[in-house]
């Protein structure tokens, strides 16, 4: 019955849809009530598909997979290729880029076992087009190249699948085109960005206005007049393929196209301009479900209110941001991603070395059968110094590809480090936010005091004896006491919040451990609190006060130990969900002197760490925190940063108990 529903709901949306499209209603309906398909349905419901993605990601992927499961029941090949390259395309809207790329790799393999070149074309069109989201701009060049090539043997083939889509022949390789264009643009080569647009750009006049593909292609072109200088040129790109966009329906293209719009707005500080398309393309994107166009649109808007001096719309942007890039770049994702690129280029180089021993095996047998026994002799000979050259040479691409991933997953650790980074500084900005606003509230107040009681004095002065003038002076004095006082605990916390975010040096000075773990703990504490209000939790410190100062890089200890603590929030916030009734949320912090070395603890009661995952949590990207909420770089970055620091860190944990985290450091 649930599933009854959900087609019915799709079936609606096309209907609504599908305005001036060629989309056959009475048949959609007679496929879902049908008990046996055949071929011809499947193609339908494949054009359904890419068609509602524009529109409506989600119901885009229950109609490809549906596709898909028609098409292996019947054993139909091409077909299953085409649902997979519709679920492919689908999930990337949504930004799911690893299941986008599973899925098209397994397209590109069934293409390659039906010899199927043109559908191997369109599917590495779209593998080319992610690896540009994802930054791997060479590769995308490289799958892009390797597309156009392929189209460009086929003497574009017609592709009955795809007729309904309006992708017909004389439209293969403008897209893949389009997309070369713009991986030059992210590499900073603007002429050859121009060129290969332009390319793409000669058959706009034979596009029939109901065409997606029509936005595409225009709105990229903007990008390359904007990468030029040539804003108005650009603009005009942009508005034309919006308004093809909004006749379509299509909220994809018209959300990219409203963000280059603003984007370009931005770049002429006409902001309340840039606000409108900005937050136009986020609306519109929060309803077509896409994390990258409201990571894009988050950002920049994140950009635009702090120009004009709105810190908490400011914020909001870019909380949300941060969320969509975390789902999209996320530690999960990236090792997702990282693990079907390495297993597709290992396909690859295997597919290359059977193609070269079968092209061998030929000539082999060709040769055999035309020479005698000594000519043989001499040909065998050749071909193990061929083969052994060969051999070497495959060995040398091998080792340059494998250093090249290794490149690429260290910059890739590097970025997921600075991520860890980041996140930690916006937890302690938001306790910094917090402090530093009760200061500000006393400075006011008796600001509002000093000047009632200037008042006061100014209109009572010939009425007021003596002593009631000096007790008058009195008080104001005191309140400029306070004042002043407040006012350098705020400077305190404005210093404070600049030295931890500022780039260490690496340098070590003297510092006050107490004073340190005392800050962290308000400011943690208080960072929780500003994203969950719920929240509450009881701590405690115990400071050893003979310690004094001692030697270490600040900025890292205050990393460390800042962790440390959110980390014991978190597992106390997590214990209370189980237990709201019977128990009480306790975090500890104390230092103490042995010897020559100083010890500082860390805390909790919560619900502790299991023995069989105890020995893993220094590791990198262990985390026992649900997906989206830890990196698991946090432990194995303050492992190292004490560790550099000649101290030792470890931990105590009883199940159901609580944790203690240990640091040893020496004075």
């Amino acid at each position: 019955m649930k599933f009854s529903f959900l087609f019915i709901t799709i079936f609606a949306l096309i209907i609504s849809f599908a305005d001036g499209q060629n989309i056959d209603s009475a048949r959609l309906d007679n496929i879902f009530k049908k008990e046996t398909h055949d071929t011809s349905d499947v193609n339908f419901l494949t054009n359904a598909s890419i068609l509602i993605s524009f529109v409506d990601a989600d119901s885009a992927i229950v109609l490809g997979k549906k596709a898909l499961a028609y098409a292996r029941d019947l054993n139909y090949r091409k077909g299953e290729s085409d649902a997979l390259n519709a679920c492919g395309e689908a999930y990337h809207f949504l930004g799911d880029y690893p299941q986008a790329l599973k899925l098209l790799f397994e397209a590109l393999q069934i293409n390659r076992d039906m010899k199927d070149s043109y559908n191997e074309a369109q599917t590495l069109g779209t593998i080319g087009l992610i690896y540009n989201n994802l930054g791997q701009y060479r590769l995308a060049l490289q799958t892009l190249m390797n597309s156009v090539e392929l189209f460009q043997k086929n003497g574009n083939k017609n592709n009955e699948s795809f007729e309904l889509a309006n992708i017909g022949s004389k439209y293969n390789g403008s897209f893949e085109l389009s997309n070369i264009g713009d991986a030059y643009y992210y590499l900073n080569m603007p002429d050859s960005a121009l060129y290969y647009q332009q390319k793409a750009y000669k058959a706009y006049l034979d596009y029939p206005t109901g065409v997606h593909l029509k936005s595409f292609i225009l709105q990229h072109m903007g990008i390359a007049f904007a990468l030029l200088g040539k804003k108005d040129s650009a603009l005009e790109f942009y508005n034309e393929a919006i308004q093809n966009a909004l006749q379509l329906h299509d909220k994809l293209n018209a959300s990219t196209a409203m963000i280059k719009v603003a984007e370009l707005y931005h770049s002429t500080a006409r902001y309340d301009s840039a606000i409108y398309y900005a937050r136009l393309s986020f609306e519109n994107a929060k309803r077509f479900h896409s994390k990258q166009i409201l990571l894009d649109a988050g950002d920049l808007l994140a950009k635009l209110y702090k120009n004009i001096n709105k810190p908490d719309s400011a914020l909001f942007y870019l909380n949300t941001s941060v969320v969509m890039r975390d789902s999209l770049y996320g530690p999960e994702k990236m090792r997702q991603m990282q693990l079907l690129m390495l297993d597709e280029q290992q396909k690859q180089t295997t597919l290359e070395r059977q193609q070269e021993q079968y092209r061998n095996k030929i000539r082999y047998t060709a040769l055999l059968s035309g020479l005698g026994v000594f000519l043989l002799l001499v040909f065998l000979l050749w071909r193990n110094i061929q083969h052994k050259k060969k051999s070497n040479n495959l060995l040398q691409r091998e080792k340059q590809n494998v250093e090249q991933a290794y490149d690429e997953l260290k910059a890739t650790q590097a970025q997921l480090i600075q991520s860890e980074k980041m996140a930690s500084l916006g937890e302690l900005t938001a306790g910094i936010a917090h402090e530093i606003q009760n200061p500000l509230n006393f400075v006011n107040n008796f600001s509002e005091v000093n000047i009632e009681l200037i008042e006061e004095l100014k209109s009572q002065q010939s009425n007021l004896k003596n002593d009631e003038v000096d007790k008058l002076l009195d008080d104001i004095a005191s309140n400029e006491e306070k004042i002043n006082h407040h006012g350098k605990r705020a400077d305190a916390i404005v210093k404070s919040m600049l030295q931890h975010s500022r780039q260490t040096s690496g340098t070590k000075e003297p510092t006050d451990i107490n004073a340190l773990c005392d800050e962290y703990v308000r400011l943690s504490y208080h960072g929780i609190r500003a994203k969950n209000k719920s929240f509450e939790a009881k701590f405690e410190t115990y400071f050893d006060n003979s310690i004094g100062k001692i030697n270490v890089v600040p900025q890292d200890i205050g990393r460390v130990i800042l962790n440390l603590i959110n980390n014991a929030f978190y597992a106390v916030s997590e214990k209370k969900k189980l237990n709201p009734d019977h128990y009480e949320p306790t975090v500890i912090v104390s230092t103490k002197k042995l010897g020559d070395k100083v010890e500082i603890k860390v805390k909790d009661n919560g619900n502790g760490i299991p023995k069989s995952i105890k020995e893993k949590i220094f590791q990198p990207f262990f985390t026992t925190k649900p997906t989206g909420q830890g990196t698991g770089l946090g432990l194995s970055l303050s492992y190292d940063i004490v560790k550099a620091h000649g101290g030792t860190i470890k931990v105590e944990s009883e199940e159901g108990q609580g944790t203690t985290f240990i640091i040893t450091l020496v004075v």
